[in-house]
């Protein structure tokens, strides 16, 4: 039931940074294709011309692609990474869980009746 939603593939943009700003520089990367993330994780640190900012990211997944080298200077809305999610890492552990979970709830009970 859960395969309609692997495999769902999430592209990052550069968020507007505030204050005005249009593009940042891309310092160093802090994340590698193939890392896990989790949900508002660092994956970039940039500098636009006001600060050095670390960038999280609002997905929890596999990064699957990143765009820009260091010293690449992007616009805002331009894609920094894609995220993969649902069915790398994050779906595994969820069912995992809910399986161990389910099959200790289910046996406590039995081994109660008797």
């Amino acid at each position: 039931m859960a395969h309609a939603s692997d495999g769902h593939v999430l592209e990052f943009k550069l968020p507007d940074l505030g204050e005005g700003l249009t593009e940042a520089e891309i310092v160093r990367w802090l994340v590698e294709v193939g890392d896990v993330v989790a949900v508002d994780q660092p994956v970039v640190e940039v500098e636009t011309a006001k600060a050095m900012v670390e960038v999280p990211c609002p997905y929890g997944g596999v990064v699957t692609a990143r765009f820009g080298e260091e010293g690449t200077e992007l616009p805002v809305g331009a894609p920094l990474v894609t995220v993969a999610v649902g069915g790398g890492g994050a779906a595994a552990d969820g069912p995992a869980r809910g399986s161990g979970t389910d099959a200790g709830a289910a046996g406590t009970p039995v081994t109660g009746t008797p």
